[in-house]
């Protein structure tokens, strides 16, 4: 394959790469590259947003490069300040394994494992000296830091910075230092870490790492990016019904969007669908079917076709929802409060965001609706029914 067949194929689902001609010369060497992209496990599933950055690893991957995937477990604890307009908490080192633990298992889905460099961030930060610390403060300047757009607000808004925040521009660069990057990919709100990653290489004798900015994944809601903390995410390890489920629930402005970062369809083919197809209902069943096989398979994806059709435009009750256990933990004296259960199912990221669905109407039992958000059911009154939160969420519910 040619420089710029590969360029090409690397071009698709990115907003800056600094510099493409840097990139060239790095491919023109001949050499498989060391391409970097570092994940910090602060939560438990790899979302369609975060799957962005890690398609664009694999296909770095797929194009004969070494794909070098770094697990930020010391970086998490400190908690990336990008884009947030006040410090984030800091994680425990417990809680940061549990996310590994999580993690580490679905990378699997897009990633070639046995070909992927994986990597610990805490097997070099974790082991520097205090006086390696100040030796490489020494290398950056406090105005250089407060460049970043994030820091700056913040001042201007006198709210606090604290000095850990600071540093984490500086151990996500090392973390290039150590693995002698060749590239460095991240999503756009990195590209003050990643730029911050070039200077070091330089100051440390190495040539500068090329970085490749891929675009921010927008959320269900059509309004913010992403987030399992905002309830407005697609995980590559939802049941193939919910996944397809969701993606039809994008606005219809996100539709060739989710097709480049989200699925392999050429764009070409894409804008021709859409130049053609005139329902954008029907580029949405396309668009899911494309995500659910990526990550279920095409049986997967045709028989979650054949539900969503079933359940939603011939309006029919479903009757192979997925299976739920009641969770012990809702059960209190024999009742169990809907808002608990709907919460401790997945189906809401909260208790009072499941009682924002039900006062929407957007939660029945079989087919009656449960509006009263305090509402508690007698246990064995809900086995073998099924809940329906919002348009596409249903549970068949089981002892």
């Amino acid at each position: 394959m040619t420089i710029e067949q590969q360029v090409d194929i690397l071009r698709r689902g990115t907003t800056e790469i600094i510099s493409e001609a840097d990139l060239k010369k790095k491919l023109e060497k001949g050499t498989p590259l060391r391409v970097k992209l570092g994940v910090d496990p602060t939560a438990k599933h790899v979302t369609l947003g975060w799957a962005v950055v890690l398609r664009k690893l694999r296909d770095f991957q797929r194009l004969g490069h070494t794909a070098c995937l770094i697990i930020g477990d010391f970086t998490a604890m400190i908690g990336d300040p990008s884009g947030k307009s006040k410090t984030r908490p800091q994680l425990t080192r417990e809680q940061v394994q549990a996310n590994v633990d999580a993690v580490m298992e679905q990378v699997g889905s897009i990633l070639d494992r046995e070909k992927t460099e994986i990597y610990f961030n805490k097997d070099w930060l974790g082991k520097m000296a205090f006086e390696d610390v100040i030796r490489l403060c020494s290398r950056y300047t406090v105005a250089r830091i407060l460049e970043r757009d994030d820091f700056t607000k913040r001042l201007a808004e006198h709210k606090p910075i604290a000095m850990h925040e600071i540093m984490y521009p500086l151990c996500q660069g090392m973390d290039s230092v150590e693995l002698i990057a060749d590239v460095e990919i991240g999503g756009n709100d990195q590209k003050f870490n990643n730029l911050v990653g070039r200077t070091l290489m330089e100051q440390y004798g190495l040539e500068p790492q090329v970085v490749v900015l891929c675009p921010l994944l927008v959320g269900t809601d059509g309004v913010e990016k992403m987030s399992q903390s905002l309830g407005n995410y697609i995980s590559v390890i939802d049941a193939p019904n919910d996944m397809y489920g969701k993606t039809m629930s994008i606005p219809d402005t996100l539709i060739e969007n989710y097709f480049e970062l989200a699925t392999d369809v050429p764009m070409d083919e894409v804008k021709t669908l859409i130049a053609e197809t005139a329902n954008p209902r029907d580029l949405k069943c396309r668009l899911a079917r494309e995500i659910v096989t990526l990550y279920h398979g095409a049986e997967a994806a045709q028989a979650a076709d054949d539900y969503f059709v079933n359940t939603f435009s011939k309006r029919q009750q479903p009757v192979e929802a997925e299976e739920a256990k009641i969770p012990d933990s809702v059960i209190d004296s024999g009742q169990v409060a809907i808002a608990a259960l709907i919460a401790g199912l997945g189906l809401a990221k909260s208790n009072s965001d499941a009682r924002r669905h039900m006062q929407a109407g957007a939660v029945s039992l079989d087919t009656e609706k449960i509006t009263e958000p305090t509402v508690k059911i007698a246990v064995e009154d809900l086995y073998g029914k099924t809940l329906r939160v919002g348009k596409h969420q249903f549970r068949k519910l089981t002892a």
